[in-house]
């Protein structure tokens, strides 16, 4: 049950802090390019690399930490985060055509399916 709860509560702080840190940044940066998120993404892969390499290093920090502050914490802050770590870990295996097609699917499908979302919805619920 403790595992659950780490995670329980590091999402609901990766959340908060995702609409705080978006919030901020938009004042910032009001322009098109959607500079909240990409700041979002990038932090929360920087992070996430940073965090797998103290854990992966220290066999010894127990796995509820991993679980709050990256499975948590990092899973609310941005799932890219875990996107980018899997394409990593793939490449560094030796399955660069692997990752490579991951990267790429995830990007095209994930577009294609928020296209697809926003289509429907429209189509169900219009202005």
């Amino acid at each position: 049950m403790s595992k659950y709860l780490a995670v329980m509560f590091g999402g609901g702080i990766g959340a908060v802090v995702r609409f705080f840190v978006g919030t901020l940044v938009s004042q910032v940066y009001p322009g098109t390019f959607p500079a909240g998120t990409f700041f979002i993404n990038v932090t929360g892969s920087f992070l996430i690399g940073v965090l797998m390499a103290v854990f992966l290093n220290r066999p010894s920090v127990h796995v509820n930490w991993r679980l709050f502050l990256v499975t948590g914490i990092l899973g609310g802050y941005t799932t890219f985060s875990s996107f980018e770590w899997e394409a990593l870990i793939t490449l560094r295996n030796g399955a660069a055509a692997i990752s490579l097609l991951y990267m790429g699917a995830s990007v095209v499908v994930g577009l294609a399916a928020a296209w697809a979302g926003f289509f429907i919805a429209n189509r169900l619920w219009p202005q």
